[in-house]
């Protein structure tokens, strides 16, 4: 019994960390020109490490990528990206060409190859985008999309999404933003670490300095609430000031400021050097925060309904923080019944959250 707890406790942690926020994303950005016909203009973005196992950069095989083995590779990159990406308007193949030279940038500490492309088709009306880029080497790659005024992801199984470029309306918007604000709560291994961190606590409590386990399910349920609430707030208010530009934090920083909110969760658990989460939690929160503002400004707001995109996106991250909680809470209120939890389950949890907070906060630094 008790290692199947242990085991069960285990598996709901590697689950979290095995691809989320460390997962292959590539980065689609399409800009409608005023012609008379349809004219998108942008880029597409991947990491070197990525497209260097479907192109093989590293030809010497000296385990150092050079940008002049990048750029000796151009064609064979758009190639690669002409096979995988298509656009089709009412059944009739748009032209996709290639402009200009390949440039390289960042994104979270990652260096990403910058490919420019123009996609032309005779029409203003839906176009059909098929996207299959790196599919074949990740299952778990996702493509985020700001194409004119919609703002989409390209998984493996919704590779081929259709894209209306009359104005959308308000309904079609809200839900398509809460929908981007789940996944991305759903796909940030960190957030959610955060919270489980802060969840493992919950059902004990710290008398003559060791954890005792909480009796009363309503008392887990009050204290829960609380961290949840200052959690939501604060995230919240800085989410909206980031996206709407009234602050500019460097993303460096803010992502290593999430890591290390994560070790400090984990590492509280072990050592107990805060009780009383809630102010703590309401300042990581406010890191949290610009963190999810970070991929809503990858994925762009909608022109006519701005504000309306912002708070429906920080509703889908409140949605998804929601399940997780539904679906962690009531095994942990069940665990804490077993007295292994306070000795073994909750710490081991602990320090699998930590190496991985140490982790990111390496690659982060």
């Amino acid at each position: 019994m008790k290692k199947s707890l242990l085991f069960t406790l285990f598996l709901l942690i590697f689950s979290f960390t095995s691809y989320a926020h460390q997962q292959s994303t590539a980065y689609l950005t399409l800009e409608q020109q005023t012609s008379h016909t349809l004219s998108l203009t942008g880029s597409w973005q991947a990491s070197v490490t990525d497209l260097d196992k479907a192109i093989n950069f590293d030809k010497n095989q000296d385990n150092v990528i050079t940008w002049h083995e990048i750029t000796s590779q151009q064609q064979a990159i758009f190639n690669y990206l002409n096979s995988h990406f298509n656009v089709l308007q009412q059944e009739l193949s748009c032209k996709v060409a290639f402009k200009g030279e390949l440039s390289v940038n960042n994104h979270f500490n990652q260096s990403y190859i910058h490919v420019p492309l123009n996609v032309d088709c005779p029409s203003e009306s839906s176009i059909t985008i098929n996207y299959t880029a790196l599919f074949e080497l990740d299952q778990h790659h996702q493509a985020i999309a700001a194409i004119a005024n919609s703002s989409r992801v390209f998984t493996e199984n919704t590779p081929k999404q259709v894209i209306n470029f009359k104005e959308q309306s308000f309904i079609t918007t809200f839900v398509e933003y809460v929908q981007q604000g789940i996944l991305h709560i759903w796909m940030g291994t960190d957030h959610i670490l955060f919270l489980i961190a802060l969840l493992l606590g919950c059902v004990l409590v710290r008398k003559q300095g060791q954890w005792q386990r909480v009796e009363s399910k309503k008392q887990i349920l009050v204290d829960t609430a609380w961290i949840i609430t200052a959690f939501t707030l604060a995230h919240s208010m800085t989410l909206t000031a980031t996206a709407m530009n009234i602050i500019s934090p460097n993303t460096r920083w803010v992502e290593l400021g999430i890591a290390l909110s994560v070790l400090f969760a984990a590492i509280n658990n072990i050592w107990p050097m805060i009780v009383r989460l809630g102010w703590i939690t309401f300042c990581f929160g406010l890191l949290h925060g610009m963190g999810f503002a970070s991929v809503l400004g990858e994925l762009g707001l909608s022109n006519e309904y701005q504000l309306m995109s912002i708070l429906a996106f920080n509703l889908g991250v409140e949605i998804g923080q929601l399940v997780i909680l539904a679906i962690c809470l009531p095994l942990l209120m069940l665990l804490r019944n077993n007295p292994w939890y306070k000795k073994a389950i909750m710490p081991a949890g602990s320090v699998l959250i930590a190496i991985m907070a140490i982790q990111w906060s390496i690659e982060r630094f």
